[in-house]
């Protein structure tokens, strides 16, 4: 039998997470909803407490409180504690050294970035998240010129601006087949897009010419600036079309030499595309694999799934990251069990002599650490490996 690799000694670079709800959960029903991509109420009610993760995660936070393993009792300390003393304790045992956060999710009810670093003990730094930010200037903007000049404006100035990435949604809106279109094509989806922010006061951008072109004029900003630039892709909430969000759907992409230089992160592993994934980031320079959502929330398979990345794809390519969004119980269970994902796949890898131990070590640090330093530009001092 391997035997596991110690890591927790090691830092985490947390390059894919999301901003705190303004107002926490205060009772077990309106907890459960963090532990699951589902939306239906009654689906979220009766079976969430049914899944492996949501198990889990009321053991391992009760073992970190020293509590009953109920929600209840876990949910009792919390309020006792008070977010903000939760949230740091949480990080600080996480030994999460840095976050990337993207704050384009839930927006006003979220706490945004200058209360964000007052509330966790990292450094942070934001991720520009496209669509959010095009649905804006489409609401702002009256003409197709005016939107894309101040969309291009605003991504030309991102470093500028503090964000060391750029991040896109469009799989859950038209899905990773990205295309070029004509000019009256987008000009429609332009004239549609409007008309539903004229009549609702808000849109959510959802035209596929609009948004292949944003996401298009997007990646050729990132590329001469050699931006990283995030997908999402696969496993999501169930307004995603999951035949549309393979990563498979890229290559054409990846062989224009239009974004040869594009820093190109696909999140969440592709879940369940994970062997594509590992496959593209074996063959394209620029691909680089996260390894957010599906570690934790499918935390009885996160070994399978770390072992079919480790098949092909280069340890120099995987991200660790949590995508924990909302509550800081996300971002501490995620690193837990990443770490200890990583810690018996390793152990696994030096059993089998295809690892030795220092090798396994400095892998982990990659993962951890080192591969989202090097590629988003950040250094993390004192760090004891």
């Amino acid at each position: 039998m391997s035997h596991p690799i110690d890591l927790d000694h090691l830092p985490i670079f947390d390059h894919h997470a999301h901003a705190l709800l303004r107002q926490p959960p205060v009772s077990p029903e309106s907890w459960l909803r963090f532990f699951s991509e589902a939306s239906h109420p009654d689906l979220i009610r009766q079976h969430v407490p049914n899944t492996l993760f949501y198990r889990y995660a009321v053991k391992a936070l009760a073992g970190f409180l020293g509590c009953q393993p109920t929600p209840e009792a876990i949910l009792t300390e919390r309020i006792r504690l008070g977010e903000p003393l939760w949230a740091r304790r949480l990080v600080d045992d996480a030994n999460i050294a840095a976050m990337l956060i993207d704050y384009g999710f839930r927006g006003s009810e979220n706490y945004d970035h200058a209360e964000m670093k007052t509330l966790l003990p990292c450094r942070l730094d934001p991720i520009l998240r496209l669509e959010t930010l095009a649905q804006e200037l489409v609401l702002q903007l009256d003409t197709l010129d005016q939107l894309l000049d101040a969309f291009s404006a605003q991504l030309e100035a991102a470093r500028s601006q503090g964000y060391l990435a750029l991040k896109s949604i469009i799989a859950y809106r038209t899905g990773l087949q990205i295309e070029e279109w004509s000019s009256l094509e987008v000009e429609a989806a332009f004239q549609a897009a409007k008309e539903q922010a004229r009549g609702l006061g808000l849109v959510r951008l959802a035209h596929k010419p609009l948004n292949d072109t944003l996401v298009l004029r997007a990646l050729q900003i990132a590329n001469r600036q050699r931006l990283p630039f995030q997908f999402h892709t696969g496993y999501g909430d169930n307004d995603i079309d999951m035949r549309l969000v393979n990563p498979l759907h890229f290559r054409p992409l990846l062989h224009n030499e239009k974004y040869r230089d594009v820093p190109w992160v696909i999140l969440h592993m592709g879940y369940p595309y994970v062997r594509e994934s590992a496959y593209l980031s074996s063959v394209y320079l620029n691909v680089f694999v996260d390894l957010s959502l599906a570690i934790p929330f499918a935390v009885s398979e996160a070994a399978l799934l770390l072992t079919q990345l480790f098949g092909l794809a280069p340890t120099s390519k995987l991200l660790y990251a949590s995508d924990g969004f909302s509550v800081p119980e996300l971002f501490w269970l995620g690193a837990k069990v990443g770490r200890q994902t990583l810690s018996q796949v390793l152990g696994e890898l030096v059993e089998s002599q295809i690892l030795s131990q220092a090798e396994a070590l400095a892998v982990a640090a990659q993962v951890l650490y080192r591969n989202a330093c090097d590629l988003y530009g950040v250094a993390l001092p004192d760090v004891n490996e």
